[in-house]
């Protein structure tokens, strides 16, 4: 009878890891909600499924969604009640520049008007204090479809309005 024994020996490479880990998320956060206040007051609440922190090549965070839930973020007024929600299924912000970029199927709420926005994709410049979109948009008020040639707001989303509107649709019970 004879027996074998095997061994084997391993060790670490650095130069076997990858150099360059732009795809690579350096902090994760599941099921996030996140509030923001001014003296107490809440201002602005966001739901994601799923925040990622990027530090290269440029500083970023990335907000999914689910197939469950997407991405929400609600603007409350001085009441605490929701004024305005903005829903989509991927977002960006652009942490160096200010600048946040939501798309895939963007929908905005507007709950003192009724109206509800919908989007291909938004952009939130806080330094500019301006929400826009230069793609076309849709928006529906009651029995109305507006559709026009893009969107802006300023930040608090007090005075949204769609730009070049190119039509006005009347729909009937």
């Amino acid at each position: 009878m004879s027996l074998a024994v095997l061994t084997a020996a391993c060790h670490n490479d650095k130069a076997m890891l990858p150099q360059d880990r732009t795809d690579s998320a350096i902090q994760e956060m599941w099921d996030a909600h996140v509030r923001r206040s001014e003296y107490a007051k809440l201002q602005i609440e966001l739901d994601a499924p799923l925040i990622q922190k990027y530090d290269k090549p440029r500083p970023k965070t990335v907000y999914r969604s689910s197939t469950k839930r997407r991405v929400q973020l609600r603007f409350y007024d001085n009441e605490r009640m929701v004024k305005t929600s903005i829903e989509a299924g991927y977002a960006v912000s652009f942490d160096d520049r200010d600048i946040m970029k939501a798309t895939d199927s963007v929908v905005v709420i507007d709950f003192r008007n009724g109206d509800t926005i919908y989007l291909q994709d938004l952009i939130w410049n806080a330094s500019e204090d301006r929400i826009y979109s230069d793609h076309p948009v849709r928006a529906k008020n009651g029995k109305r479809m507006t559709i026009g040639d893009g969107f802006t707001s300023d930040q608090r989303m007090e005075n949204m309005q769609i730009i070049r509107q190119r039509g006005i649709i009347e729909f009937e019970d």
